[in-house]
């Protein structure tokens, strides 16, 4: 009798193990009865039916591990990182930060691959070329640069009049650069002969203007402060398409952003509204000049009326995703439908200041407080991938044995007939060719990109090295040995007469824009106080005395490229000049 009632009671726990039932009050969690959980089941299946009696009871289901996106760790770039993209096949991460390196990660081993240098003003914008070998970044000083990213050395750089808000490659031709400049038209770059183009605009007087290549790069889409969209061809300039963002009423909204999905030929376009529209690419060359096309969607947060920082589409361009420009919060939509599939919220307090989503996988790259911050799906075990024959079971099922299952030879047993996959075995199977990735070809081609730059070579960093048993002879050894003498000779030589290698020094160009003010601040370097931004002065910025005197990172002191210590007043010079910080970093550490 008591092993009868204590199965009965563990039956009825495992029936119950999805559900929990907590009443309100206050009081403490009970163990559901019978009439509990079928009020319970009939909640979670969409029936209006409530239990008589436990009208103040709350059915809660366990969340499924499919479905919940979770923090998947961060990426510590050691100084404060403010902006992140990836590159065409999510294999690599490009952080700029706000000392003017860029980071690059690698995102399978989440190990830093390569740092470069870059600029002394903090990193605003940042665009891979399509085959990965280049990148092209934005600082704050307003100069762009191009960048390869193997070597690590600057190819060109071009100096604007103005800060630069966005850059971006052509999606399928790496020398041409389009560049969105701050209160100016916007610039598209020709790298090869160092030759710009400014792009028309709708009205003059208006020149916060945002721009946006499409898909394969065959228009140019902007945006100004009066919702005016123009459809530009590439190569001529020519007006294409043109419409207005309205509100409910005939009243005109600011365009903040044009974001092109990597497949469809949907956009979307985040206006000072608060409100997110997706359009057909299709429909808006249909409508051509002054139409009136329709949004697919619009996307909006109705209870709280939040400002969006930063949108952008999934790989497979069916879901939205849009950062609040007021805390560290993710808004997720499913695009056909419209509907807000997940809101992911950060700590507390933070501030967003960038959102990218992995070209082929779900998960999602943001910053806030200079951190770069990984979501991804929490994966689950299938067993059913690893045995073909295995079979998940939702309850216990009685099995039937069969007659002939435990003998050594199964004597009714008849021949088949080889057909289908049996018939399929004497065929011979080419293993030596590759198929080309789906995921990582466009809809016009067939083959992937040879050339391409998938990862970046790392040395491994050895702290207590061996002997290599399996290593050269030894008079291999020696040998080599002696060709490093040698070569250290020469080099010790070299660096005693000063005459190092010359290092390619980059071509700057500077561009040269009408009317265009000269003393704009960068929005990120704005500082909050009075309304108006402090102007960025000439040279060497100054600092507060004694800010960084017990700073941990302070950079060694060198004299040249001869890697000699300074000594005497030129080293009480130089540590003057190094313990003042740059205004820069210090305005980017006051925002964040």
């Amino acid at each position: 009798m008591i092993i009868k009632s204590l199965r009965r009671w563990m039956f009825s726990n495992l029936e119950n193990r999805h559900y929990s039932v907590l009443r309100l009050g206050g009081r403490k969690l009970e163990r559901p009865g019978k009439t509990k959980r079928h009020f319970g089941e009939s909640i979670l299946r969409g029936k209006k039916e409530a239990a008589p009696e436990e009208a103040g009871l709350i059915a809660l289901k366990a969340v499924q591990p499919q479905s919940r996106k979770e923090a998947d760790g961060t990426l510590d770039c050691i100084s404060m990182a403010l902006t992140c993209t990836f590159n065409r096949w999510g294999t690599l991460l490009a952080v700029g930060c706000n000392d003017g390196r860029i980071v690059i990660w690698d995102f399978l081993t989440r190990g830093i691959a390569k740092i470069i240098s870059a600029h002394i003003h903090p990193v605003c914008s940042l665009c891979w070329s399509r085959d990965g070998h280049k990148l092209v970044s934005a600082s704050t000083d307003n100069i762009v640069s191009q960048w390869d990213v193997l070597s690590g050395d600057c190819d060109q750089r071009f100096r604007f009049p103005s800060p630069i808000l966005k850059v971006q490659y052509h999606p399928r031709d790496q020398n041409k650069v389009l560049v969105c400049p701050m209160k100016s038209a916007p610039v598209m770059l020709t790298l090869s002969d160092s030759k710009h183009v400014v792009l028309p605009v709708d009205d003059d007087s208006d020149l916060n203007v945002v721009a946006s290549f499409d898909r394969r790069g065959e228009y140019i889409y902007t945006g100004n402060a009066k919702g005016k969209i123009l459809v530009l061809k590439t190569d001529s300039q020519d007006l294409v398409a043109s419409f207005r963002v309205t509100t409910g009423t005939s009243n005109t909204t600011a365009i903040k952003s044009i974001e092109f999905a990597r497949k469809g030929s949907c956009f979307l376009i985040n206006t000072a509204d608060r409100i997110i529209r997706v359009y057909d690419g299709r429909e808006i060359l249909t409508c051509g000049r002054d139409g009136e096309p329709e949004p697919m969607q619009k996307l909006q947060d109705l209870v709280n009326r939040t400002p969006w920082k930063k949108c952008c589409f999934s790989g497979d361009g069916e879901y939205i995703v849009a950062g609040s420009a007021r805390q560290h919060a993710l808004y997720i939509w499913e695009k056909s439908i419209g509907n807000l599939v997940k809101i992911l919220h950060g700590t507390r307090g933070e501030l967003l200041l960038d959102v990218a989503w992995h070209p082929v996988r779900p998960i999602i790259a943001s910053i806030s407080s200079g951190v770069v911050s990984i979501w991804a799906q929490n994966q689950v075990e299938n067993w059913s991938a690893f045995a073909p024959d295995f079979k998940e079971l939702d309850e216990n099922v009685e099995y039937e044995e069969r007659e002939s299952e435990f003998d050594i030879e199964d004597e009714d047993k008849s021949e088949p007939e080889q057909t289908g996959a049996d018939a399929a075995e004497d065929e011979e199977v080419d293993v030596t060719s590759v198929d080309p990735i789906a995921a990582f070809c466009s809809s016009d081609e067939e083959l992937e990109d040879s050339k391409a730059l998938l990862y970046l070579p790392i040395a491994p960093e050895v702290e207590d090295p061996e002997e290599n048993p399996y290593g050269p002879p030894p008079d291999a050894v020696q040998t080599s040995l002696m060709d490093e003498g040698a070569s250290s000779e020469k080099r010790r030589q070299a660096s005693a007469d000063g005459s190092q290698p010359p290092k390619k020094k980059p071509k700057t160009t500077n561009i040269e824009l009408q009317g265009v003010p000269n003393d704009e601040v960068h929005p990120l370097l704005g500082v909050k106080g009075d309304g108006k931004s402090k102007k960025k002065q000439a040279g060497r910025p100054k600092g507060s005395k004694g800010k960084d005197k017990d700073s941990p990172f302070k950079p060694k002191l060198y004299k040249g490229d001869r890697g000699l210590p300074l000594e005497g007043s030129a080293k009480g010079k130089v540590q003057a000049e190094l313990s003042q910080p740059l205004t820069a970093g210090g305005a980017i550490s006051e925002l964040l």
